[in-house]
């Protein structure tokens, strides 16, 4: 029987790269952390779901117990909050197509307000409408998260608030259209 290695050779030995950082090269940096994504499906039409992210007192029955939107880019988003903690989140409208989308810039609540209210730190809120056979798909991403154990925990409270919110949020709507 023919030995294949006689024939090629033997095969070339390949080192990997270290994965840790090499001697004496400092810390390694943490990448950022992932979006939030978050989805629900509203089977109304896409108007009705738009006008309740974007008009202050449809907010105000979903979200929070305050709202000032402006109807531009540029315009204010501000939020005012209750609970689950009292806060103001004063943000900026960035994006805006109607019936389409809405983005925001996001002040967090006071225990990560020295984390994520600095300049440069500020995060975003964007939300897509997007058609689908179920009805209307509610896209949710919140990004500008850093890294490391605060930043985690930062964006772990922030998931489980967007996740409650976003189903307020359907039954809100299915209230409003069906009683």
């Amino acid at each position: 029987m023919d030995d294949p290695e006689s024939e090629v050779g033997p095969s070339p030995i390949v080192h990997a790269k270290p994965l840790g950082p090499k001697e004496g090269a400092g810390n390694v940096v943490d990448e950022p952390l992932d979006p939030i994504l978050l989805q629900v499906t509203v089977p109304l039409p896409i108007p009705m779901i738009f006008a309740a992210l974007t008009t202050a007192d449809q907010l105000q029955g979903w979200l929070c117990a305050e709202a000032a939107v402006g109807s531009e880019v540029g315009g204010e988003y501000r939020l005012r909050f209750t609970e689950p903690e009292a806060f103001e989140s004063r943000g900026t409208v960035l994006q805006r197509t109607n019936d389409v989308d809405i983005g925001f810039s996001w002040q967090a609540p006071p225990a990560f307000t020295a984390l994520m209210n600095r300049p440069g730190t500020e995060s975003r809120v964007y939300v897509r409408l997007q058609e689908s056979p179920e009805g209307i798909d509610v896209t949710l991403e919140h990004s500008g998260w850093g890294s490391g154990e605060a930043w985690e925990e930062a964006r772990s409270w922030h998931f489980h608030f967007w996740d409650e919110r976003l189903q307020r949020f359907k039954d809100y709507l299915i209230r409003a259209a069906y009683g």
